[in-house]
């Protein structure tokens, strides 16, 4: 793996970021590097595998995240993603759910960085693609200085190919994991530190980063930046990914191609049964800010539930929102 690997990536979120999610936010940027939810390697290892690991060729970059903290378990579930194509294998020692400490894995692994090494380490051991391990900057009462530099320690030593730091301190008592996400304060400076100290491992930040402008701003301190709810419920800034990233054209000209270019890809989950609901709601935030944008969200979220809503439903949406006068020139 390389810095440029972690450039821009879109993060893991549990019920957002699915095969669905994922094949539209494709769609707005090439470059931008994608990630499965969450899965942990009991659902892998005995559930419905074809199901949870399923992904289209276009999808490519695309990580699967592993939630575990048995390494054999990790090894053997990180083998069958693998299998299955990915681009990489995160591990999560940052969600702070009681359900996720209940088994032992997320955030409440940063008091075990040499677990955290074991796992990374039997991964390591059974497969050729990239391990990486997503994490916080610490937990409770620990102190972030020692807590983050004893894990980046212990999985450097094992062979960790980047890490992605969300800059803030999970709370496992007293805070909700949505509380997590927005109470305990961002310290972007810590995870600037942390790459000063450790100069040849690819490190992202996460947190509270809300457009590919702040996105930019911390380039200048680490080799890349993940974007998570922001890029969810404002997908279209991700086309400025690619212009402002990586100095590439965007895909497509504008939120109302990114539609038109989804189409194809629509199509096909609709015939695989899927409602139009189940996809579109990943794009309700699609034009928020303009003129008409409720009523689209609106019809979308009524419409779209009935069994025989398809790509129609989704084209009328789209025109009840408002083009501005240079776009309506444009398209003329």
């Amino acid at each position: 793996m390389t810095p440029e690997d972690l450039r821009f990536s879109i993060a893991p979120m549990m019920d957002w970021t699915d095969r669905y999610c994922r094949a539209f936010h494709r769609t707005l940027s090439r470059r931008a590097r994608l990630y499965t939810e969450m899965v942990t390697t009991g659902a892998v290892l005995h559930g419905p595998r074809d199901r949870l690991l399923a992904f289209a060729p276009a999808e490519h970059p695309v990580a699967v995240q592993l939630g575990g903290s048995n390494p054999t378990d990790l090894a053997q579930a990180a083998r069958i993603a693998a299998e299955f194509g990915y681009d990489e294998v995160n591990l999560n020692v940052g969600c702070p759910s009681d359900r996720v400490q209940d088994g032992r894995f997320g955030a409440c692994l940063m008091r075990e960085p040499a677990l955290v090494a074991d796992c990374v380490a039997a991964m390591k051991a059974a497969v050729r693609v990239p391990v990486t391990v997503k994490c916080r900057i610490g937990v409770d009462d620990q102190d972030t200085e020692i807590a983050l530099d004893a894990l980046a320690r212990a999985v450097i030593a094992a062979g960790v190919d980047g890490l992605v730091v969300h800059a803030r301190k999970a709370w496992l008592q007293g805070l909700s994991p949505k509380e997590n996400r927005d109470v305990p304060p961002l310290d972007y400076d810590r995870v600037a530190r942390l790459k000063r100290a450790y100069p040849g491992l690819p490190i992202a930040i996460n947190g509270g980063l809300a457009t590919i402008a702040d996105a930019k701003a911390q380039l200048a301190h680490v080799d890349g930046v993940m974007i998570g709810r922001a890029a969810y419920g404002d997908p279209a800034i991700l086309l400025d990914v690619d212009p402002v990233l990586f100095g590439e054209a965007a895909p497509v000209a504008d939120a109302y191609a990114a539609v038109e270019a989804f189409v194809p890809a629509l199509a096909d989950f609709l015939q695989e049964g899927v409602r139009l609901h189940g996809v579109t709601r990943h794009m309700l935030g699609l034009f928020n800010g303009r003129p008409g944008a409720r009523a689209y969200r609106r019809h979308l979220s009524t419409r779209g539930l009935d069994p025989e809503a398809g790509v129609e439903t989704l084209r009328e949406a789209v025109a009840l929102v408002t083009r501005a006068e240079a776009e309506r020139d444009q398209a003329a």
